[in-house]
């Protein structure tokens, strides 16, 4: 990880911006000697954590669910049994 001291970053952030988002290097800002705020890239929505089969597959019978019986639940509370039995 690079590191740069605050004095510098100020003065260069927009670059310092644009090197991060570009080379996907995190970068570290001290302050007087000690660590003060690290700089990473932000995550886009491609490299997000992608469900598993099994996570997709309950999510969308609880989706299922959800959209069966929502409205004949209103008013009462189901049990974790009856969730799962659904």
């Amino acid at each position: 990880m690079r590191k740069i001291n605050l004095r510098d970053a100020n003065q260069h952030f927009s670059q310092l911006v644009r090197e991060v988002q570009e080379t996907g290097e995190p970068v570290s800002v001290y302050r007087r000697g000690e660590p003060a705020v690290e700089i990473h890239p932000a995550v886009k929505k491609s490299a997000m954590r992608i469900l598993t089969p099994e996570q997709e597959a309950a999510l969308n019978s609880m989706l299922e669910t959800a959209r069966k019986f929502g409205r004949k639940s209103v008013g009462r509370k189901m049990t974790r049994d009856e969730m799962h039995e659904r």
